[in-house]
């Protein structure tokens, strides 16, 4: 671990050259270019403002505008799909970097995470300012998004070290993926609260980690509720989350000898 955490530090100038054409690359030969990172993304929550707020009449929830609370969810998650979509295929998509050049392949998951990052900090601002709009005043507590944004991305890398060195050798894992984030938007409170559903079902929708980040954005955002007071929670999203990163290190350190053979 730490000479990975090293490496990051040694590689940060090559980390931040290959983030940068990564965006060129993925947004090359569109008119608006890297623009359309930021569109798509606010284009969905407008559609699902305007279906959920407009023409279904949602209330406002937990005293909160519905919009607000709409993006203080959405914007962690688009950051966790976008990051596990681009994770998974980091390896595949940069095949030249693993068959012909000294390069240590564990950072390529890092490359794509960044490039959805980047893209998040964004929107974090932009919902800093949303919330300044409607006239609520910047808290302490929005600082713990800093603290969310980290956990959000060791569970990505773990993830992404799993998938990415899996997917080499099995082509089904990228359509498992994107299926089992298709499920996940849906199984996540994002756009429906978590008062909705029975309290014997609870656990259930507590056991998906991502509910833990969605949760402390609204936490840090609207609940105004420090990280900590949640314990269990925190303990439970934890284990899980080192286990994974354990997990998808293991995995990713058996295969990698065998990623140029294959590509």
């Amino acid at each position: 671990m730490l000479n990975f955490i090293k490496a990051i530090f040694q590689n940060k100038a090559l980390l931040w050259t290959l983030t940068k054409n990564d965006f060129k690359q993925k947004y090359f030969g569109n008119i608006l270019g890297v623009a359309w990172a930021f569109i798509l993304p606010a284009a969905t929550i407008g559609i699902l403002w305007f279906v959920f707020q407009v023409g279904f009449k949602s209330q406002p929830i937990d005293n909160f505008p519905f919009i607000l609370w709409l993006v203080a969810g959405m914007f962690p998650w688009f950051y966790f799909s976008e990051g596990l979509s681009n994770g998974t295929n980091s390896i595949v998509a940069n095949g030249f970097l693993v068959k012909k050049v000294v390069f240590r392949i564990s950072l390529l998951p890092i490359v794509s995470i960044s490039t959805a990052l980047v893209v998040h900090l964004f929107f974090i601002v932009f919902m800093f300012g949303m919330f300044i709009y409607y006239g609520y005043s910047p808290e302490i507590y929005w600082i713990q998004i800093l603290y969310y944004l980290f956990a959000t991305s060791i569970l990505l890398l773990g993830l992404s070290w799993l998938t990415s060195s899996i997917v080499v050798f099995f082509k089904d894992i990228g359509q498992f993926v994107a299926m089992v984030i298709q499920f996940g938007f849906w199984l996540t409170p994002i756009f429906w609260s978590l008062k909705m559903v029975p309290e014997e079902y609870h656990w259930f929708i507590k056991a998906n980690p991502i509910h833990y980040i969605v949760k402390g954005y609204r936490d840090s955002m609207i609940n105004q509720t420090w990280f900590w007071e949640d314990v269990t929670l925190m303990v439970y999203f934890w284990v899980v989350t080192l286990s994974i990163f354990i997990l998808g290190g293991l995995t990713f350190k058996k295969l990698k000898p065998h990623f140029a053979d294959v590509l």
